[in-house]
């Protein structure tokens, strides 16, 4: 008896899944440093490796050698595929950096794989995992990779492995319906729904007093899609509130070095650079509003960030509409009207109030954590099961 009950509770006591996270860039948001490289899709895979670990799954991650080598976070293992700046230029592509990631997946040695970014490195895992019996799971970051010309994807060999990834993955998770129809009419794929997870930033305090004037909050990369310089076109024209913007380019370009350079001279803009996760928290505080200028996105972090505080948002991008139907905001098109919006919230009490409200409210119900990934541990389990 007394080795039938040991067993039994070794069989209780085992992890539940086996998950491996293929995410190059996200050792940073994982181990709470700054690499380099931290975005919202590294923050979410991070939360949601080490929300999985805490609650008994075997959970393993996948990055870029950034001096760490295999090691433990937390309860995550993590697997260096090698440095990204190794090999030799055109046949790095090849060696280390394919060669590296097949490695890693194998020590890994995970049931499940999932991947966060529309690249190549989707068809990398899915034919991996198709030709050793394992899993993969994709879940869209943004909505260029659900259209079928692939804006964001130059090179051939960039299309060729992520549509070949697309048809193998077997499990895709959307963030919204937009894309989930984009990808059955594009693609003839079918998608699953599920919201994407954050903690907030409830428990942080303002960088300082309310003292000076109302601050707008913009978040984000330097890159051509965020449209940064619409934010300072209003910082110009709104100079009775205070713009801070938080994050940098991750790429040194003309075009990130003409964007700092008009906005340090601009009087009511403030710079913070790159901010780890946990130093974002006073600004959002502090902040009365967040502003987006994108082009496009998929379901921004910093939207979930914003409204766990009851920030309201002037956007102009809104997916599903979810802002105008909800009223978390206001959702815009152009430049004059981010303006109008950001002006009308702020002059208004009583509307900014109502948004306020509903943001928090909105996020408490679709957001959390216990919302959302009791959902992914059951789809998880489901393709175990597949």
């Amino acid at each position: 008896m007394p080795a039938l009950s040991n067993k039994i509770g070794f069989i209780l006591q085992a992890p539940l899944l086996r998950i491996c996270f293929v995410a190059h860039n996200a050792y940073g948001a994982l181990a709470g440093l700054d690499t380099g490289h931290i975005g919202g899709i590294e923050r979410q895979q991070a939360l949601m490796a080490h929300w999985l670990a805490d609650h008994g799954h075997d959970v393993s991650m996948i990055c870029w050698d950034e001096g760490q080598g295999d090691c433990i976070v937390g309860k995550v293992h993590v697997f260096t595929l090698g440095r990204r700046e190794a090999g030799l230029p055109g046949l790095r592509f090849f060696h280390p950096r394919w060669t590296g990631l097949l490695r890693a997946m194998k020590r890994a040695d995970a049931d499940i794989y999932y991947y966060n970014c529309g690249d190549l490195g989707l068809g990398q895992v899915a034919y991996w995992t198709s030709h050793h019996n394992k899993k993969t799971l994709y879940s869209v970051a943004s909505e260029p990779d659900c259209d079928p010309q692939l804006p964001t994807l130059k090179p051939w060999r960039e299309r060729i492995l992520y549509r070949y990834g697309l048809k193998h993955a077997d499990q895709i998770v959307a963030q919204t319906l937009r894309q989930q129809e984009m990808l059955q009419t594009g693609f003839g794929i079918s998608a699953e729904i599920i919201p994407m997870p954050c903690t907030g930033f409830n428990d942080a305090k303002p960088l300082d007093s309310y003292d000076g004037p109302p601050r707008i909050l913009w978040v984000g990369r330097f890159s051509r899609e965020k449209r940064l310089e619409w934010l300072l076109d209003v910082a110009e024209a709104l100079p009775q509130y205070a713009f801070d913007v938080a994050g940098a380019a991750n790429a040194r370009t003309e075009y990130a070095k003409d964007l700092l350079h008009r906005a340090e001279s601009i009087s009511n803009v403030v710079l913070h650079g790159r901010l780890l996760h946990h130093e974002l928290g006073g600004l959002y505080r502090r902040a009365r509003l967040l502003c987006c200028t994108s082009i496009f996105e998929g379901f921004p972090n910093t939207f979930l960030e914003a409204w766990s505080v009851g920030l309201p948002i002037v956007s102009t991008f809104d997916p599903d509409q979810v802002i105008a139907k909800e009223n978390l905001g206001t959702a815009v098109c152009t430049v004059n009207e981010l303006r109008e919006g950001i002006t009308a919230l702020m002059e208004h009490a009583q509307q900014w109030q109502e948004a306020s409200l509903a943001a928090q409210s909105y996020f408490n119900t679709h957001h959390t954590l216990d919302a959302v990934m009791p959902r992914f541990v059951q789809l998880f389990e489901k393709i175990s099961l597949s």
